[in-house]
């Protein structure tokens, strides 16, 4: 995929469990080439760079004979991480983003704030089944965690209602991506400030 210099990062992260490459672009189309050996979480890492027009490309190897956990969690570290250098200073960037998006049965209401702080609020109904036979639906909510606290945003997910734990994943996913892309736009009109009264993010 083509990619400018600018608003772009690219982060590598290796450990016991886990070894993941990731590139990211924000000024994109929603190109994506994404490969976890996880099939559902390849999805929603897909339709997360379509809908937020990030171009993004990850490949991780992980653990997952064990289960998904440690590919699912430590790529919400890498991809978080991503956002952060990508951001730079965040000069000029709206910083906010939220919404209500709707999956068939399911709503979803999210917030986000790139404020450099970082803080998750999750609520959402206990005991969701798994997704297929494997993809346990608590990942979702350990990929939100790990994402908003090395993205350094403050981060709120509800789920209003739902039945079908795809659709509330998916939900999720979509209506994070749109609130990025939202918060992380440039506003020309302060293009060379940062939206902080502390004149840092």
């Amino acid at each position: 995929m083509e990619e400018s210099q600018s608003r772009s990062s690219q982060i590598i992260r290796k450990t016991g469990e886990t070894d993941i490459s990731l590139r990211l672009h924000l000024d994109g189309t929603g190109e994506s080439t994404i490969s976890t050996g996880v099939p559902f979480f390849d999805h929603m890492l897909n339709l997360f760079a379509k809908h937020g027009r990030f171009d993004l490309e990850v490949e991780a190897k992980g653990d997952i004979e064990i289960d998904f956990h440690h590919t699912v969690e430590d790529t919400g570290i890498v991809l978080g991480c991503a956002f952060a250098e990508a951001l730079g200073e965040k000069k000029g960037i709206y910083r906010y983003g939220s919404g209500l998006f709707p999956m068939d049965e399911t709503l979803v209401q999210i917030a986000l704030d790139l404020s450099g702080r970082p803080f998750v609020d999750y609520r959402g109904p206990e005991g969701v089944p798994h997704i297929g036979d494997k993809f346990n639906f608590t990942l979702v909510e350990e990929f939100l965690r790990a994402f908003a606290f090395n993205a350094l945003c403050n981060l709120h997910v509800s789920i209003q209602y739902g039945r079908d734990p795809h659709h509330m994943a998916e939900a999720i996913f979509k209506g994070l991506s749109r609130a990025l892309d939202d918060a992380s736009r440039v506003d020309e009109r302060i293009a060379d400030r940062i939206p902080s009264t502390k004149d840092v993010l």
